[in-house]
C-alpha cells in the first residue's frame, strides 16, 4: 500500500506542476509553436480535466485500498494520453521534445498498474 500511496502522490505533485501553467501559456504557446490555438474551449477543457485527474490521484492516495478500481481507470487516463502523443510523432505532427511526456505518463501507467496489483495483494488492514 505504500507503494501506491507514494506512486499517486508522486503522480499528483507532477500533474499539478506540469498543468497549472497551461492556463496561463494560451497566447505563449501559439506564438512559440504556430499556428496559434484557434479552439480555446477544447485547450482549456483539456487542461481542466487533466487537473481534475491529479486531484483523483491525490484521492487514491490517501486510500489506496478503498480507492483501487479506480487506479485501473488512471491507468487508461495514463496510456491514452501516452499513446495519443505517440500516434501524434509517427504522424509528424508533434515535436520530439514532447515526446518527454508520452514517457511520464506511460511510466507513470506502469506504476499505477504495479499498484493496482501490489495493493490488491496485500491485506486489507481498515
Amino acid at each position: 500500500m505504500n507503494f501506491a500511496r507514494i506512486v499517486f502522490y508522486v503522480a499528483f505533485v507532477w500533474g499539478v506542476l506540469v498543468l497549472t501553467p497551461l492556463f496561463f501559456m494560451f497566447d505563449i504557446i501559439g506564438r512559440q509553436d504556430p499556428p496559434p490555438i484557434t479552439h480555446p474551449g477544447f485547450y482549456y477543457g483539456f487542461v481542466t480535466a487533466g487537473l481534475t485527474w491529479q486531484f483523483v490521484f491525490l484521492v487514491i492516495a490517501r486510500n489506496p485500498v478503498l480507492f483501487r478500481p479506480l487506479m485501473l481507470l488512471s491507468v487508461l487516463e495514463k496510456f491514452g494520453y501516452s499513446a495519443s502523443l505517440v500516434v501524434l510523432y509517427a504522424q509528424r505532427r508533434l515535436h520530439s521534445s514532447d515526446m518527454v511526456f508520452a514517457a511520464t505518463d506511460g511510466l507513470l501507467g506502469i506504476f499505477f498498474l504495479f499498484a493496482f496489483f501490489k495493493t490488491g495483494s496485500e491485506p486489507n488492514r481498515s
